[in-house]
């Protein structure tokens, strides 16, 4: 198996070097400059808190299909939101960071999987409940919008199920698991797979 190949992102030259230290001691992966970085790859963003020109970087070509593992110092109730949109995956609190810690979330996030964490997920509920009185469920869909099939494929990546793991226990092929995801949350204007999940988990339904 190849190694997962990981950019990083940082405010100074030290805190890059320290993550660099920590990833590059791994043999599940490899660090390699973010510039190169595909949308089978992780971009760890290290960040003091999140701000306008933050979330810009993290949107800007290249990068915004990029999963990203986000450590940070603080992130308020509103920036959880935000990190969501730039497809942050994972989040780690910068003061419980550790070589282990970070390679568990590199490497959910590169079996698209996320990572965050339960009080954080919370932040996320009162945006997907507002939501879903926003969203109109289409005609054969359930009441969250969601057909069986996709409840099926989030209950199993709730679980932290990956791709493969998902098309095993269904009986799909990988892509048609892919393809069920990519149709719920662009039809209902999710980001990611961490906000399809709470976005079901919040409807009740998983």
């Amino acid at each position: 198996m190849e190694p997962v190949r990981v950019g990083i992102s940082a405010v100074d030259p030290i805190t890059h070097s320290g993550l660099a230290s920590f990833l590059s001691a791994r043999d599940e992966m490899v660090v390699v400059d973010a510039a190169e970085l595909t949308e089978r790859d992780v971009l760890v963003v290290q960040v003091d808190r999140m701000t306008p020109q933050v979330m810009t970087e993290l949107r800007s070509q290249g990068r915004e299909l990029v999963p990203k593992v986000l450590v940070t110092g603080e992130l308020k109730d509103s920036d959880v939101v935000s990190a969501v949109e730039c497809r942050v995956v994972a989040v780690l609190p910068r003061n419980r960071i550790s070589e282990d810690r970070l390679a568990s979330a590199v490497l959910s996030a590169a079996s698209g999987r996320g990572l965050i964490p339960p009080e954080m997920l919370g932040k996320l509920f009162d945006n997907i409940r507002r939501l879903q009185h926003e969203v109109l469920a289409p005609r054969g869909l359930g009441a969250a919008g969601l057909t069986a099939r996709e409840v099926d494929v989030l209950r199993l990546m709730a679980e932290g199920r990956d791709t493969g793991e998902i098309a095993g226990e269904l009986c799909y092929s990988e892509r048609t698991v892919k393809n069920v995801v990519y149709e719920l949350t662009s039809r209902l204007n999710l980001r990611n797979r961490p906000h399809a999940v709470a976005y079901a988990m919040q409807a009740g339904v998983i």
